[in-house]
C-alpha cells in the first residue's frame, strides 16, 4: 500500500523548526499549486526528483524562511513553500499529483503526498469561518487560530469506509460511474455525523447495490491523501437481495470468481490488499 515504506519511518507529528541554510540543503522542498506539485526533469534521462533546498536557495534567498516543516522520512525533512517562483531553467515544472502514485523512491511519493494534504488544508483554511479573520500558524501544534476570536482549525480528515462482499467464492465488484477510474472496485463511502464505521457499512452497500450484508469484519486501515481521506476497510458476508445499483454512483456491478477478475486497482490502495487477500484465500 502507499504507505508501506519500511524498513523506513514516517514521521507525521508536528515539530515546531524552520529549516536553515547550515543543517537542511539536503531537505526536500514541496511547492504546490492547486493539484499540482513542482519536480525537476533530467533533461537527458527524463527522471523525475522532488526538489531541495540547495537546489533553489540561489533562486531565492529567502526560501528558508517561508518553509513551514510538515513531516520527516527517518532523518530526511520535508518543508512545504508556498511564495515561490518556479525557475525558468534547470528542469523545474509543475505536474499533476497523481504522478506521485508511481513515483520512486516510494517514501518520497508517501511524504509529498501526505504534505499535498496538510497544504490543501491550510489553503481553505486562510481566513476564519466564524468572523473572515486571517488565520496565523499555530507556534505549539498542526492548527490554525483565528487571532479575532480564537477558533481553532485542524487538518481536515474524511474517514470513509471500503468493503469486500463474499458470496460463496464470488465477491462484488462494481465500476464508478463519474469520472474516469478504470478499475473495478469494491463497495466504498464516506462515514456520515454520528454514524459508526460498521453502520456506514451497512448504508453504502443497501444505498449502491440494494442488497443485504451480515458479519461485517475489519480487515485494516490506509491514510489515502487523494484528497484528504483514511480508509476503513472490511469483510462481509451476502445475506440476500437482488443487485440494484444506485446509478447516480455506480454504472456497474456483478459477482465475480478470482478466475474471472475484471481489471482490479493497483497494488498502492486498501482495496487491492483486501481483494489479494481474497484470492489467497478463496479456492475457484
Amino acid at each position: 500500500m502507499i504507505q508501506e515504506i519500511y524498513p523506513k519511518v514516517f514521521y507525521p507529528e508536528y515539530r515546531r523548526k524552520k529549516a536553515n541554510k547550515e543543517n537542511n540543503k539536503k531537505s526536500f522542498v514541496l511547492h504546490f499549486e492547486y493539484n499540482k506539485i513542482m519536480l525537476i526533469k533530467d533533461a537527458l534521462t527524463g527522471a523525475l526528483s522532488i526538489p531541495r533546498f540547495e537546489d533553489l536557495e540561489d533562486e531565492d534567498e529567502n526560501i528558508y524562511e517561508k518553509s513551514y516543516y510538515v513531516n520527516s522520512v527517518d532523518d530526511e525533512e520535508f518543508y512545504l513553500v508556498d511564495d515561490i517562483s518556479i525557475p525558468e531553467f534547470g528542469g523545474f515544472y509543475m505536474e499533476g499529483i497523481q504522478v506521485l502514485r508511481e513515483f520512486e523512491p516510494s517514501y518520497q511519493a508517501f511524504a509529498s503526498v501526505s504534505a499535498s494534504q496538510v497544504y490543501r488544508w491550510m489553503q481553505s483554511r486562510k481566513y476564519c469561518g466564524y468572523c473572515g479573520t486571517k488565520t496565523e500558524k499555530s507556534a505549539t501544534e498542526r492548527a490554525l487560530i483565528c487571532p479575532k476570536c480564537k477558533n481553532i482549525e485542524y487538518p481536515k480528515i474524511s474517514p470513509a469506509v471500503i468493503v469486500a462482499i463474499r458470496n460463496g467464492n464470488k465477491l462484488l465488484l462494481t465500476k464508478n460511474a463519474k469520472g474516469t477510474y478504470k478499475y473495478y472496485a469494491l463497495v466504498a463511502g464516506f462515514v456520515e455525523v454520528g454514524e459508526t464505521l460498521e453502520e456506514a457499512v451497512h448504508r453504502e452497500v443497501e444505498e449502491e447495490t440494494g442488497i443485504k450484508i451480515k458479519n461485517i469484519r475489519y480487515f485494516g486501515s490506509q491514510p489515502w491523501p487523494y484528497p484528504c481521506g483514511l480508509m476503513v476497510g472490511f469483510n462481509a458476508d451476502y445475506d440476500g437481495g437482488d443487485i440494484h445499483l444506485q446509478q447516480s454512483e455506480l454504472s456497474k456491478g456483478a459477482w465475480f470468481t478470482k478466475d474471472n477478475l475484471p481489471t482490479i486497482p493497483e497494488p498502492l490502495s486498501i482495496a487491492r490488499m483486501i481483494l489479494d487477500d481474497w484470492i489467497n484465500k478463496t479456492s475457484i
